[in-house]
């Protein structure tokens, strides 16, 4: 849906159960644009990844608004890459040649609103936000569409060249903690965008490209709040992604972390 940038996928405690519901989820649709060759990922979950070539890349990929990595969630994923390098792998700072990606997400994200908008009972009832992106996507919804469509399969072979030189990239999954719930109500269209593009500039364009990710915790920043990072690769390396992601998986056992538990006080009933 959304003209090929969205896709169901697997949330889970653990890398086997994640590979094993994906397993369960595969298959293609008869309206697919893609139709790629049906992959088992579970067993890959038991394999070692071997020595990849790992590209840590930091810096957020072109956005009209501007987009900052925050310090602790540079450090976390850092420390990550780290532990990949004690593990025997090569890793490096390098980022993909994202160039004006961002360009092709724009038209593609808001046709999709405009096309989910329609089914609605009633206008009235989306948020005004939602209308505002369904008014431009249908804008847009015409020769720019085509033309963001037609530009994947240059962006393919471009941002493709970079996994010749590297197996896999890590990046953050977002550029700030968690925001507190509530924090976007109440904003208009523009400082919506404003925040969601300064929480989250790093994994849209693997959405606009196709490819699989991985998200695996990087650990907890102040207040205790989880991060993330991304082990990205180009078509078809979900079942190596799997693999390096169980090999960080036995190393760190993040699994096994669980929140503390708080006792609730509850008012006597009368």
């Amino acid at each position: 849906s959304f003209q090929g940038i969205t896709v169901n996928g697997p949330l889970a405690r653990t890398v086997a159960d994640a590979a094993l519901l994906l397993d369960a989820a595969s298959g293609n649709h008869a309206r697919d644009p893609h139709r790629p060759p049906a992959l088992r990922i579970y067993e890959a979950a038991d394999r070692d990844p071997g020595r990849l070539r790992i590209a840590l890349s930091l810096r957020p990929p072109f956005t009209a608004l501007p987009a900052r990595l925050d310090p602790e969630i540079r450090a976390r994923v850092t420390e990550l890459a780290q532990r990949l390098s004690a593990l025997g792998h090569a890793v490096e700072e390098a980022d993909p040649p994202y160039g004006q990606i961002g360009l092709t997400f724009v038209p593609r994200a808001t046709a999709g609103i405009a096309e989910w908008a329609r089914e609605a009972p009633d206008p009235a009832l989306l948020d005004p936000r939602t209308r505002s992106a369904a008014r431009l996507g249908r804008m847009l919804g015409g020769p720019p569409l085509k033309a963001a469509r037609r530009a994947e399969a240059v962006l393919h072979r471009r941002i493709g060249r970079f996994f010749t030189s590297y197996d896999v990239v890590l990046a953050p999954t977002t550029a700030t903690p968690p925001p507190r719930i509530g924090a976007l109500l109440g904003l208009g269209p523009l400082a919506t965008d404003r925040a969601i593009i300064a929480a989250c500039p790093y994994a849209w364009p693997w959405n606009v490209l196709g490819w699989p990710g991985v998200g695996v915790p990087a650990g907890f920043v102040r207040g205790g709040l989880p991060v993330g990072a991304q082990l990205l690769g180009p078509a078809h390396s979900e079942p190596l992604l799997v693999s390096l992601a169980a090999q960080l998986e036995a190393e760190l056992r993040w699994h096994e972390r669980r929140p503390p538990q708080r006792s609730v006080t509850r008012s006597p009933v009368v």
